[in-house]
């Protein structure tokens, strides 16, 4: 990587206070988190989707505690107001953007999937991303030009399947047009699918080789943030339907087409190309 941090970001070049971070998101989920799981009343917001009290409490916490240590940046939670947001991310020296439960459906029907995902952007790009996952206490994590990492070590994205029939495909059928989900469920390209319910986790998990490729069509900036930028360092491939780089600094709706390898990436977007995903 050749890629060098943001000069603003300069202080988690710092590997204590890089660490501080991790590990205080990490503590944070289990003090906010994990006590309320299987313990949980979810109602429902005006878009229809689900919030808990441990959305709540784990926004509230986090940003405090980000105020406490880096109160340079701004701040952008998915429980905001879209206008909050917007403003949020015009921070003149960065914002933070977090999703303090990635997976909210889930934790509410006692599925033991769901993370909280946190991502810093300085000037148009991620500078730093951190999911971590409370049930299996592993935390993925990336800086921009360091690489990534899952609990402190390196993460590659690496597989030794090198066709993609021999693949496991993460996909969210329910975010793709009506044609493209019919046709992978009934000639898909791969050779099994998964859709696990959180897309912070689904990034990671592909950096991580637990699945191969991935297809999403419809994800919020503090879904795929951090996650974007670990497969990203993990040296994974991925694009939106029309080509473009993932990650936008605009709180807008994303597609995503995404694999551990540039091979097999070229394979799964010559795939959906050909069904005409993209017109």
């Amino acid at each position: 990587m050749t890629t060098q941090i943001h000069p603003d970001a300069s202080p988690f070049l710092d590997d204590r206070e890089w660490r501080k971070l991790t590990s205080g998101i990490a503590e944070l989920a289990r003090r906010e988190i994990m006590p309320r799981y299987e313990h949980v009343a979810a109602t429902r917001k005006a878009d229809g989707s689900l919030i808990t009290e441990a959305d709540t409490a784990m926004q509230q916490a986090v940003g405090a505690f980000l105020e406490t240590h880096w109160p340079q940046f701004g701040f952008l939670g998915e429980e905001q107001t879209p206008a909050t947001q917007e403003q949020a991310l015009r921070s003149p020296r960065g914002c933070w953007i977090l999703d303090p439960l990635d997976g909210t459906s889930n934790f509410a029907s006692g599925i033991p999937i769901f993370t909280v995902s946190l991502a810093l952007v300085i000037g148009a790009e991620v500078v730093a991303g951190i999911v971590h996952d409370p049930v299996r206490e592993e935390t993925f994590a990336a800086r921009l030009g360091l690489g990534a990492e899952l609990d402190g070590r390196p993460l590659q994205a690496a597989t030794p399947k090198t066709k993609l029939a021999h693949c496991t495909a993460i996909v969210d059928f329910k975010r793709l047009r009506r044609p493209l989900a019919i046709r992978l469920a009934i000639e898909a390209p791969y050779a099994s699918q998964r859709s696990i319910g959180s897309v912070a986790l689904d990034w990671c998990w592909i950096a991580a080789g637990r699945g191969q490729v991935y297809c999403h069509g419809s994800q919020n900036i503090w879904d795929y943030a951090a996650g974007w930028l670990i497969l990203t360092e993990a040296g994974g491939w991925s694009a939106t339907f029309a080509g473009e780089s993932v990650f936008q600094s605009r709180v807008e709706k994303r597609s995503a087409v995404a694999a551990t390898t540039p091979a097999l990436f070229d394979q799964w977007w010559g795939w959906l190309e050909g069904e005409g995903v993209f017109k």
